[in-house]
Protein backbone atom coordinates (compact mmCIF):
# COMPACT_ATOMS: atom_id res chain seq x y z
CA UNK A 1 0.00 0.00 0.00
CA UNK A 2 1.76 3.19 -1.18
CA UNK A 3 0.75 6.92 0.25
CA UNK A 4 -1.88 7.58 -2.17
CA UNK A 5 -4.10 4.57 -1.08
CA UNK A 6 -3.68 5.34 2.78
CA UNK A 7 -4.52 9.15 1.89
CA UNK A 8 -7.80 7.55 0.07
CA UNK A 9 -9.40 5.85 3.56
CA UNK A 10 -10.99 6.97 5.93
CA UNK A 11 -10.59 7.32 10.04
CA UNK A 12 -12.33 3.86 10.72
CA UNK A 13 -10.30 2.10 8.11
CA UNK A 14 -6.91 3.15 8.72
CA UNK A 15 -7.52 2.05 12.26
CA UNK A 16 -8.31 -1.35 10.92
CA UNK A 17 -5.64 -1.75 8.29
CA UNK A 18 -3.39 -0.79 11.71
CA UNK A 19 -4.80 -3.35 13.84
CA UNK A 20 -4.57 -6.32 10.69
CA UNK A 21 -1.23 -4.68 10.32
CA UNK A 22 0.08 -5.14 14.07
CA UNK A 23 -1.52 -9.10 14.16
CA UNK A 24 0.31 -9.48 11.37
CA UNK A 25 3.71 -8.30 12.60
CA UNK A 26 2.30 -10.55 16.08
CA UNK A 27 2.18 -13.65 13.97
CA UNK A 28 5.06 -12.92 12.08
CA UNK A 29 7.04 -12.56 15.39
CA UNK A 30 5.86 -15.82 16.50
CA UNK A 31 6.81 -17.68 13.96
CA UNK A 32 10.07 -16.47 13.48
CA UNK A 33 10.16 -17.95 17.14
CA UNK A 34 8.99 -21.57 16.51
CA UNK A 35 11.29 -21.40 13.26
CA UNK A 36 8.38 -21.36 11.00
CA UNK A 37 8.73 -18.01 9.50
CA UNK A 38 8.70 -18.15 5.31
CA UNK A 39 9.93 -14.67 4.70
CA UNK A 40 11.75 -12.66 6.89
CA UNK A 41 11.36 -9.21 4.00
CA UNK A 42 7.75 -9.12 5.00
CA UNK A 43 8.63 -7.53 8.24
CA UNK A 44 10.37 -4.60 7.28
CA UNK A 45 7.55 -3.98 4.92
CA UNK A 46 4.64 -4.28 7.50
CA UNK A 47 7.04 -1.91 9.22
CA UNK A 48 6.61 0.48 6.49
CA UNK A 49 2.95 0.01 5.97
CA UNK A 50 2.69 0.70 9.81
CA UNK A 51 4.59 4.08 10.14
CA UNK A 52 2.79 5.05 6.70
CA UNK A 53 -0.54 4.79 8.52
CA UNK A 54 0.29 6.25 11.77
CA UNK A 55 2.15 8.92 10.05
CA UNK A 56 -1.16 9.86 7.90
CA UNK A 57 -3.05 9.39 11.09
CA UNK A 58 -1.04 12.32 13.08
CA UNK A 59 -1.12 14.85 9.76
CA UNK A 60 -5.05 14.60 9.98
CA UNK A 61 -5.30 15.06 13.92
CA UNK A 62 -2.61 17.89 13.60
CA UNK A 63 -4.64 19.64 10.58
CA UNK A 64 -8.23 19.18 12.61
CA UNK A 65 -6.34 20.68 15.65
CA UNK A 66 -4.70 23.47 13.44
CA UNK A 67 -6.54 23.86 10.61
CA UNK A 68 -4.44 26.19 8.06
Amino acid sequence: MDMREVREKDEAGLVTELLALRREAFNLRMQKGTGQLGSPSRFKAIRREIARIKTEMTARRNAAVRPE
